[in-house]
């Protein structure tokens, strides 16, 4: 593999009950919101169900968004941490 070849982003493993306040970073920033938390799992109606959603956070304007934690894990859109 030569200096101008690079690797492709591994796709990061998530567990969605351990994702509360962990940082993420927006590949393709919009509206000067780059740097995002999870401030929120969205509990399943029956009890003992699977987490599908979160509420992300950016931090810079402090809107929130719902969607799809399994959305996380396409590294064209999502990075993990604040880079």
């Amino acid at each position: 593999m030569d200096a101008m070849t690079t690797k492709p982003a591994p796709v990061p493993r998530l567990s969605p009950r351990k994702l509360r306040l962990s940082k993420w970073t927006a590949v393709a920033p919009s509206n000067k919101e780059k740097h995002f938390l999870v401030v929120e799992l969205v509990e399943p109606v029956r009890e003992g169900g699977v987490v599908e959603e979160i509420v992300l956070e950016a931090v810079h304007s402090r809107r929130r968004q719902t969607m799809p934690w399994r959305a996380l894990t396409d590294a064209a859109s999502w990075r993990q941490g604040w880079l």
